[in-house]
């Protein structure tokens, strides 16, 4: 007869930290997420409504033609204008139900920089952008997504609350 598995507690961020604990977890949150490890990237969450990510570009993740192919792009786009968004929300986990994203500049290699910044909404549904810098400073794309909260609590989520067996 198979084993259940061992009950795992979850823990919320301490809801005294306030904000600051809100976007801790959900930095933990994003270092969590197994796609993550396919595309090694870092985020900070300076304050409310803002998201700041950095990737480094190699060969891994080229196109035919020796760029760094549109998934880095969007996903980083995406990431940064997700989780600005995010910040705003202490219960649900969003999803991103359009994202509209426009390169402007081709990346060979180097760090890149995503900032995310919340536009409008708080309730149901809210709206927030983003930009990708590289390495020289320039612009290389920018995006606005459209994010709706969902059923799925923040704290059920691994890495968003601390766990103990």
């Amino acid at each position: 007869m198979p084993s259940s598995p061992t009950p795992r507690t979850v823990t919320p961020p301490d809801p005294s930290a306030g904000a600051d604990g809100h976007h801790r977890a959900l930095e933990r949150l994003y270092a969590a997420a197994p796609v993550n490890a396919l595309f090694p990237s870092s985020i900070t969450i300076p304050a409310a409504g803002e998201a700041r990510l950095t990737f480094s570009v190699d060969e891994s993740v080229y196109h035919a033609a020796g760029a760094a192919h549109g998934t880095v792009y969007f996903k980083m786009l995406d990431d940064a204008a997700f989780y600005a968004a995010n910040t705003l929300v202490t219960d649900r986990f969003l999803l991103t139900t359009s994202f509209n994203l426009h390169f402007t500049k081709p990346v060979r290699a180097g760090e890149v920089v995503a900032e995310g910044r919340w536009i409008s909404g708080h309730k149901r549904i809210l709206v927030a952008e983003s930009r990708l810098v590289d390495a020289d400073g320039d612009e290389i794309g920018r995006g606005t997504g459209t994010f709706m909260k969902s059923r799925i609590p923040l704290s059920s989520l691994p890495g968003y609350a601390t766990s103990a067996n």
